[in-house]
């Protein structure tokens, strides 16, 4: 089969991942760049989360995708950029075949997974939109499942078919994959044997996951698009256009790398620009998504308001038990903070209290002492 036509060679265990060079003063800022990117990525898309779990108001089936697409966009990061973070700070590039297999299957499966995902919203943007009688029936919570499965199912079919055909080659080198994590193609050009077969399904199956989703949203977004310019209201029109518009740039950044990559012939400009069309679907787009498809949305606006408010209600409540040391001995006022013997800052007013200790001996020698709050 795949190990029909191998070269005796070597076989190696471990790769090296040449990433983005090995430069000290860039490493240092693709440290910065890519730590900033992730940390951002993990708060935005957790914070959706959060916010669609804790607000009734968006048990919808729209917020229900986009609850799926931020859980997925952690993972996905999770896959590529901690390693390769480490990687800066270590120096060490070195991955184990294991190693390599397995973030290819997760990131892999991830992928696909958001294919089917965004092609499942836009669908759901479709029907809100050209359809609204027929929503709430063609939506319902069991299709929304049925969506959401079959979109991680899928991910994990192809992905476990895919690495399976990639684990029956050797790998003898050289051990070097030009890339930033663990993909198809760098990774299959080390195979000592005769990869054609492995790479005629992995590319068959790429255009599968990748075009009839793009196709599907491209329609569902023109026909909203459509349908949006017929309205009557001005406002409406605007409001509706600019969120179809920002739906479109991430679609059009993730499919279009995506296709870019794995689908189209790989002519000399496209293999160098590989590591580039890289970063926009597995960096810049988890980055994004929480952006353009919740930050920026009235609803989401107001829950997180909503949390914000009941976490201030909540440390409202909580009684105060302060603590108070002394006495200290005031060596100078002002209408707002006092000076005390025992410290050499100002301490507010709010945060002392006169103590009731030999009071009457102490304002006769002209002298009050205090009790500090702590």
């Amino acid at each position: 089969m795949a190990d029909g036509d191998c070269r005796n060679e070597t076989v190696v265990s471990t790769f090296m991942l040449l990433e983005f060079g090995s430069i000290p003063e860039v490493q240092s800022l693709l440290f910065f760049l890519f730590f900033t990117i992730y940390v951002m990525t993990v708060i935005g898309n957790s914070l959706i989360l959060v916010l669609v779990v804790a607000d009734q108001h968006l048990h919808t089936p729209m917020y229900f995708f986009l609850c799926n697409l931020s859980c997925l966009e952690i993972c996905y990061s999770s896959t590529i950029l901690p390693r390769m973070l480490s990687s800066f700070l270590s120096g060490d590039k070195s991955i184990s075949i294991g190693s390599c297999i397995t973030q290819l299957y997760f990131f892999g499966s991830l992928a696909v997974t958001e294919s089917f995902l965004l092609s499942a919203m836009s669908y759901d943007r479709y029907l809100a939109v050209c359809k609204p009688l027929h929503y709430r029936a063609a939506m319902s919570s069991r299709f929304c499942l049925q969506l959401v499965a079959w979109s991680w199912m899928s991910g994990l079919l192809v992905m476990a078919i895919s690495c399976f055909l990639i684990l029956q080659h050797s790998f003898c080198g050289p051990r070097f994959i030009n890339h930033f994590f663990c993909d198809f193609t760098p990774l299959i050009k080390l195979s000592c044997c005769d990869t054609s077969l492995t790479e005629m399904v992995v590319s068959i199956l790429s255009s599968l996951c990748a075009l009839p989703p793009f196709l599907l949203t491209l329609v569902s977004y023109t026909c909203v698009i459509t349908t949006v310019l017929r309205m009557s209201s001005t406002t409406g029109t605007q409001k509706a256009f600019s969120t179809c518009f920002s739906h479109l740039i991430v679609i059009t950044v993730f499919y279009g790398s995506l296709i870019t990559v794995y689908i189209l012939p790989r002519t000399r400009t496209l293999r160098a620009l590989n590591k580039v069309f890289s970063v926009f679907y597995t960096v810049v787009t988890p980055l994004l998504n929480p952006l353009i498809y919740s930050l920026r949305n009235r609803e989401v606006k107001d829950a997180l308001w909503k949390v914000v408010k009941k976490c201030e209600n909540v440390l409202k409540r909580i009684p105060l038990e302060p603590k108070w040391t002394g006495p200290s001995q005031v060596l100078l006022t002002s209408f707002t903070a006092i000076n005390i013997k025992e410290e050499a800052a100002w301490i507010h007013h709010t945060r002392v209290k006169k103590t009731s200790l030999g009071e009457g001996k102490l304002e006769s020698q002209g002298l009050l002492k205090l009790k500090l709050y702590g």
